[in-house]
């Protein structure tokens, strides 16, 4: 359990950092500027360093360090209810600002900034994991940093399967993403953790479970067993299709290309209240029976 707690000691180590990042960022650069490039960037370096950690700890975990699926599956929950917390706005995912772009609520310039950013946090923890494991503190470590140079594909199915199993993990990502995007984070948070913990269980003997190309690219694109049109179709095509398809299902349509809804019809804000119309007609007919009335009361000559 050493190599576990020196793990757990590592991902408070990255968080704390990050923080002091952004701390930094928000007083020294620009809204502008840290809106699209300092959050972005140290969101998919936190997300990098914490998931490559997770994933080595998943892979020998279970016969090298003594513990078993169900504890990476608990800090797996808990590291995403924590970036979800501390990301501070940003995304750290390119199928989230692309949809971002989709749903008019960034520029193409802002997108592009992002996603640069996304790809250079990645990169850049890839990066420094690969030297804090050369370290060897550990037992999992050493192993590990035997075994880097020599990683095989993360894709263990069919390439229609592997497409279609990170197509639908985006799909559903997305889907709770639309559904509790705009909810209390206390609501947003834990859901979003239990929806990743849920698809990463489900998916991760299959492809990995990325649903995330910034992270499939720094993760799994420089090992061998896939050619690299293979590792595009499975980690960047089929997630960019399930996003589609969750954005096109929730919205029925996609704002910046269709206005009008392709899929649900558009029924008038305003309604006539049958029951009140029903009381006034209602309540006519004793009004014209008693004017009946007095026009029949009325002297006859």
């Amino acid at each position: 359990m050493d190599g576990l707690n020196v793990s757990i000691a590592f991902f408070f180590l990255v968080v704390g950092v990050c923080q002091v990042l952004r701390w930094l960022s928000k007083r020294l650069l620009f809204p502008g500027t840290h809106g699209c490039l300092a959050r972005e960037f140290a969101g998919s370096f936190q997300l990098c360093m914490s998931c490559l950690e997770l994933r080595m700890l998943m892979e020998l975990g279970p016969w090298g360090g003594g513990f078993g699926l169900d504890v990476v599956l608990t800090l797996l929950f808990l590291l995403s209810a924590v970036h979800g917390a501390s990301f501070d706005g940003a995304s750290a995912n390119p199928t989230v600002s692309v949809q971002e772009f989709l749903l008019l609520e960034s520029s193409l310039a802002v997108t592009v900034a992002k996603l640069l950013a996304q790809g250079v946090g990645a990169g850049t923890g890839w990066a420094v994991t690969r030297l804090y494991w050369s370290w060897e503190l550990t037992q999992l470590h050493f192993i590990q940093n035997l075994i880097v140079p020599e990683c095989s594909s993360s894709i263990r199915a069919s390439l229609p399967h592997a497409a279609f199993v990170e197509g639908s993990c985006s799909f559903l990502f997305h889907l709770v993403l639309l559904k509790v995007g705009q909810s209390h984070p206390l609501y947003r948070v834990p859901v979003l953790a239990a929806t990743v913990t849920f698809l990463t269980y489900t998916a991760g003997p299959f492809t990995g479970a990325f649903f995330n190309p910034a992270l499939a690219t720094a993760s799994t694109f420089h090992c061998s067993g896939s050619s690299f049109w293979d590792y595009i179709q499975v980690y960047w095509l089929g997630p960019l299709a399930g996003m589609l398809a969750a954005l096109l299902l929730f919205q029925g349509n996609i704002p910046r290309f269709f206005q009008k809804n392709l899929l649900y019809s558009q029924k008038s804000k305003y309604k006539v209240p049958k029951a009140k119309v029903t009381a006034q007609a209602d309540g006519d007919k004793p009004q014209r029976k008693r004017k009946a009335g007095k026009s029949n009361s009325e002297p006859r000559a």
